[in-house]
């Protein structure tokens, strides 16, 4: 057989093998370290055999429960988002373990141990055992696409959901993989109605959670998903180690380093909920001491309840942050009392993240700080985060939360005495679509008097320019309606609604202060701007800027205001001359940077 083997991404692996394994029905909402799996399966459609839908939904929820319908209708189906996705799916996916299904389905969630580029570093597999849904932890790129066939058919046995929870580390790193001719099933859409079951009413929901306690007892039990030993001679009796995804991953790699790859018995787990408890059993008897690593709760040792386990639950392994090779090897020496491994240098700290050059959230933020600079700032999760850096930014919670809080704010400063502080919401348009309406009506039935920017870049920009709902194009650019924003507003009940290019601050600011004006006045509620500017890594925006530069003058009086209040990564300082200095090569001459200059030092012409 001549197989194709392809140096792959292991979101593109995923994606890859979505495909070969005949999966007709893709939704997803970007999120680190998720965001590429989709894209991948967007990349790649002209392999599939059948018919196959891809779409990016508005949020996790929606994409969950378009694939959970396909999956009714005997198609394989897959909903993929990232860890904190998961929590606004929750509502759906804790009662589909009771439901069911027809055809496979799985969902895939990247989880972001460390974290790296999320609100915190929950651990899904803790997340399956709550909600009582088979999970698969791979341990790299190259396993995580082989085990999407055999899960589609582990769902299909059972008639579940399954969990495919890859890491960070596994996600983003590349490994060579099989390239295999994908299946065609040729399976035709039929739901059966069934309301005992599809609409089951409390009256039913203790037999189906027999049901589906059954199901996980011979889930656990199933010969190909069983913890298998990988490793030992048996040198060191009565000691065992195991791992589970990356961990094991990264285990392996130094236990050949250490030349002990041979001489303690050493188990992978593969689904890490449910466990065999005829393994947790063996465990006990055989083994006196067993050393588990695992990201990042202890899903398998809290099964395994083994009295001489070395894990996170007595912290003799770290209780938070990644497994990463040096953290094993210090919990390896400490297991087996090995000299401590060599110290390493810290690593140097970066430069903190930055808005890039010629964000329009930039001048935004700038505004908004200049105009109430005791104003009170929720905002949200996206790129215009790193508002913090200029002051403009004081809450960050979780997607949407931003409008409520602001609500808050106002609630608890409006029993006061006293006027109440400015508060001045900001969120980004696709978090706005995602989690941002249902927050903006409350605030308007609540009566808040808080100003609200949605920071519209036409773009889902921090995920890597996945498209939005008001821009009309569909996942892979195919056409589609657009769902403008400023009606959605106006249905809300929101009266004063405004919309401007925040490159023009002085218009900007004239808005910011009127909305102020407004939500103090007798007639007064929610007060909302649309800052309206393309994202500048968008070629089409940034083109437009291309024939411009920015100069600084020899007046330049190194106030250092345009470096620090304003923090372009473009802009620095000459500590020498003590003038701010231009780098010509990150500039894209937008020229927003010049109202912020004090004396006119800083200008903007045509490119020579």
């Amino acid at each position: 057989m001549n197989t194709k083997i392809q140096l792959l991404m292991g979101n593109e692996a995923i994606g890859q093998g979505l495909i070969e394994a005949g999966c007709q029905i893709a939704a997803a909402y970007p999120g680190t370290p998720s965001t590429e799996i989709l894209q991948a399966v967007i990349d790649r459609q002209e392999q599939a055999v059948e018919p196959l839908h891809i779409e990016w939904s508005v949020n996790e929820k929606i994409a969950f429960e378009v694939a959970l319908a396909a999956s009714y209708t005997g198609k394989r189906s897959v909903a993929v988002m990232k860890q904190v996705g998961l929590n606004v799916a929750a509502d759906a996916f804790m009662r589909t373990a009771y439901i069911g299904l027809k055809g496979g389905m799985l969902t895939i969630v990247a989880d972001d141990p460390g974290p790296h580029s999320s609100q915190n570093e929950q651990d899904t597999r803790l997340f399956c055992l709550q909600a009582r849904v088979p999970v698969l932890d791979p341990a790299s790129p190259a396993e995580a696409k082989a085990m999407i066939q055999p899960a589609f058919e582990l769902s299909e046995k059972y008639e579940t959901n399954i969990v495919l929870r890859p890491t960070t580390r596994i996600c983003h790193s590349r490994q060579n993989v099989s390239l295999e001719t994908p299946i065609q099933l040729e399976r035709q859409a039929e739901f059966e109605p069934n309301p005992t079951r599809w609409a089951a009413t409390p009256a039913f929901l203790p037999q189906l959670h027999r049901t589906l306690n059954g199901h996980l007892e011979e889930i656990a039990l199933e010969p190909d998903w069983q913890p298998r030993l990988t490793a030992g001679d048996g040198s060191q009796p009565r000691t065992a180690m195991i791992a589970s995804g990356i961990a094991y991953g990264n285990l392996v790699d130094l236990l050949e380093e250490l030349s002990l790859d041979k001489s303690i018995d050493l188990y992978q787990v593969l689904m890490p909920y449910p466990m065999n408890p005829d393994f947790c059993k063996q465990m006990r008897e055989q083994y006196d001491r067993v050393l588990i690593l695992e990201e990042t709760y202890p899903v398998i040792e809290l099964q395994m309840a083994h009295p001489g386990a070395f894990g996170k639950q007595e912290a003799h392994v770290p209780r938070e942050g990644e497994l990463t090779p040096d953290v094993i090897h210090q919990a390896l020496a400490d297991f087996l009392q090995l000299p401590p491994p060599l110290e390493k240098p810290a690593a140097r700290r970066g430069q903190r993240p930055s808005l890039c050059p010629g964000c329009s959230h930039r001048t935004a933020f700038y505004s908004i700080k200049k105009c109430f600079p005791k104003g009170l700032f929720p905002s949200d999760i996206g790129c215009y985060t790193l508002g913090m850096n200029l002051g403009a930014v004081h809450t960050v919670h979780c997607m949407g939360a931003c409008i409520s809080q602001g609500a808050g704010f106002y609630q608890a400063y409006q029993q006061d005495d006293g006027p109440f502080p400015t508060v001045v919401v900001t969120i980004g348009d696709s978090t706005f679509f995602h989690a941002g309406i249902p927050a903006l009506i409350n605030a308007v039935i609540q009566q808040a008097r808080i100003i609200v920017v949605i920071l519209d870049n036409a773009t889902a920009a921090m995920t890597g320019g996945q498209p939005v709902p008001h821009m009309g194009i569909a996942a892979g650019d195919k056409p589609t309606k657009a769902i403008a924003i400023e009606p959605l507003v106006k249905a809300s009940g929101v009266d004063f609604l405004e919309t401007c290019n925040p490159y023009d601050s002085e218009q900007f600011e004239a808005l910011l202060k009127q909305a102020d004006d407004y939500i103090r006045s007798p007639e007064g509620g929610v007060a909302v701007l649309i800052a309206r500017h393309g994202c500048i890594m968008d070629p089409a925006t940034r083109k437009s800027q291309e024939s411009f530069k920015v100069t600084i003058q020899d007046n330049c009086i190194g106030c250092e205001k345009c470096t620090s209040a304003f923090e372009c990564p473009a802009l620095s300082m000459d500590r020498v001359k003590n003038i701010a200095v231009v780098d010509q090569d990150r500039c894209i001459g937008c020229g927003t940077c010049i109202p912020v200059c004090p004396v006119a030092a800083i200008i903007k012409e045509e490119k020579s």
